[in-house]
């Protein structure tokens, strides 16, 4: 009979929970979608970009959005529901039934800790999201040509190339430059020059007529002349010299690490880089922590009424954002390790949170 009334509460919780979720997940983004959709729509139609490209493009962009607002979702419905709990005086009536305050909210963590997934899966989708929405606003040029003239792209290893002529049908390319800058004779810099390179999906890229100079160190420097000279580094086939270079925040983490790995290779600091990857993994996790911060939130300001909820949890919110540019910063900057500066807003939160947790009447 106890385990009964058990599974009533939760699923009592669960629904207010999940309803107040719900609408703060979707309300704050299709408002949010429909301010810009009205400041840009007469844009969009004098560009000739149809309508049900505009519409498909916002679809794309509720995405990027509601990644944005999953962990201020969290707050909202937490502190919400636990104040209308102790409002209506369930609170008291589950105490009074011998259910502790830490058991009644326990199905709002493994709600949080499903929003905490959705968040980091929602990451990961976004970039893709966004690259979409950009070409179909016509804010991106897609690439459907397969040559491609005067560009530089920058691949793996630190390494630069400046291509005069790319032919994806022919795999070739024509006055090829690739250069590295090194570290030293460990990792020394060199500068390569051909006037051809071909393109096998079995060896790689094979480079023709051209001249390489290494530097070695301070006034040390060799130089030579090839016939032929195959390129096991360049790994990027004729098609990915297509793409345009993607920038840190249009990347998913596995793309982001593999990016952090290379600048570290050629001896750059990416310090930067590293503060962001680990903030994909970060963030998530903001869901669980906010949920322990807001719940006895919930319980001290139950007899303010709504104002009350919508004023912490906006101020937390604020707060939060304000908290992860200060990391974004110092991380960045070196003055904390990259992995310390993205969890230490979390870190803050979170041991708040847990002290209010404990304290709480139970």
């Amino acid at each position: 009979m106890r385990a009964r009334a058990a599974r009533v509460l939760d699923r009592y919780v669960v629904r207010e929970f999940g309803t107040i979720f719900g609408i703060t997940l979707l309300g704050f983004p299709l408002l949010t979608i429909a301010i810009n959709l009205t400041d840009n729509i007469d844009r969009y139609l004098s560009r000739g970009i149809p309508a049900q490209h505009i519409a498909l493009a916002y679809l794309f962009e509720v995405i990027q959005q509601v990644f944005f607002v999953t962990p201020a979702a969290v707050l909202f419905a937490t502190v919400f529901s636990v104040g209308a709990f102790s409002r209506h005086s369930e609170m008291t009536a589950a105490k009074a039934a011998g259910v502790s305050f830490h058991r009644v909210v326990a199905p709002m963590f493994g709600l949080a800790f499903l929003a905490s997934l959705l968040t980091f899966v929602l990451g990961e989708l976004a970039p893709l999201a966004n690259e979409r929405r950009a070409v179909l606003l016509g804010e991106r040029e897609r690439r459907s040509q397969t040559t491609r003239h005067n560009f530089v792209y920058r691949a793996d290893g630190g390494r630069v190339y400046a291509i005069r002529t790319l032919s994806v049908r022919q795999r070739e390319m024509r006055d090829v430059q690739i250069e590295r800058e090194g570290t030293g004779p460990e990792f020394p810099g060199y500068f390569l020059t051909a006037t051809r390179a071909s393109y096998e999906p079995g060896t790689g890229w094979t480079l023709g007529a051209g001249t390489m100079r290494l530097f070695l160190g301070p006034d040390r420097e060799v130089a030579f002349g090839f016939d032929s000279l195959r390129q096991r580094a360049m790994a990027e086939r004729p098609l990915d010299l297509l793409a345009e270079p993607k920038a840190p925040d249009q990347m998913r983490y596995a793309e982001l690490g593999h990016y952090v790995r290379t600048l570290e290779r050629s001896g750059s600091n990416a310090d930067k880089l590293k503060v962001e990857r680990a903030l994909k993994i970060a963030i998530p996790c903001t869901c669980l922590i906010i949920a322990l911060f807001g719940a006895p939130l919930g319980m001290t300001g139950a007899r303010s009424g709504a104002a009350y909820g919508v004023a912490v949890s906006l101020a937390t919110t604020f707060v939060f954002l304000i908290m992860i540019q200060i990391s974004r910063a110092i991380g960045a900057g070196g003055v904390v390790p990259p992995l310390l500066a993205a969890w230490l807003p979390n870190g803050i939160f979170g041991t708040a949170g847990l002290v209010l947790f404990v304290r709480a009447r139970t």
